[in-house]
């Protein structure tokens, strides 16, 4: 299918199934807002990645405006719908201060049924967060979780999060996501004993003095 749609680009990543909560204070998107807002229309985010405009985007409605200011300025909540791929970006729309694109949808495979990668990936996550000191709420039972659910989870860069936007099969998403799991972990596992290393620096220590005399 191919369509035109609204189009509000953005330094971020968005994937299909995610909440995304928006600060909106530019002209040409409180006009796109209300007028979604009004029409229940859908809107894209194509990603913007090195400043340049990305092919691919992802879909959002538009679930609510939580809070309007005096100054027209709006607190928005989103929810991706699904990965576009920009044919053509249309800069001037009659009466509009937006741009627009107009898009179609590649085919997006969003279920793999063998559960093992996904348990395997969800406790190097887990601990990837006990390396690093953090806590993170997947917002969703483990056993319904996908590529797209914890992709932001992982410490990817933003070229990293938007390859994984490219991949339109589960089983490739969750193979690059354990890939990178697989390269930093160790890494971070080293850093973590270097940390050890050095807080002992410094500190008294009863260590057994080396016998030269062998």
């Amino acid at each position: 299918m191919t369509n035109f749609i609204p189009i509000f680009p953005l330094g971020i990543v968005v994937y299909p199934g995610e909440k995304l909560h928006l600060h909106i204070f530019e002209p040409r998107y409180k006009q796109l807002i209300r007028e979604c807002h009004a029409s229940g229309k859908t809107f894209g985010i194509p990603s913007v990645v090195g400043d340049r405009l990305q092919e691919y985007g992802t879909s959002v409605k538009l679930v609510e405006i939580v809070k309007e200011y005096e100054n027209g300025e709006m607190d928005i909540r989103t929810e991706g719908l699904q990965v576009f791929r920009i044919l053509e970006v249309v800069k001037a729309i009659p009466d509009k201060l937006y741009s627009g694109a107009i898009v179609n949808y590649p085919n997006n495979a969003t279920y793999y049924s063998d559960r093992t990668m996904i348990q395997k990936i969800v406790a190097g996550i887990k601990e990837l967060h006990r390396l690093l000191q953090v806590s993170k709420d997947f917002k969703k039972p483990e056993q319904e979780l996908g590529a797209y659910d914890i992709a932001h989870h992982m410490g990817l860069s933003l070229e990293e999060e938007y390859e994984v936007l490219g991949l339109f099969e589960e089983k490739q998403r969750q193979e690059y996501l354990r890939r990178h799991l697989q390269k930093v972990l160790p890494m971070l596992a080293e850093m973590e004993k270097l940390k050890e290393k050095v807080k002992l620096n410094g500190h008294f220590r009863n260590l057994s003095p080396f016998d030269l005399n062998l």
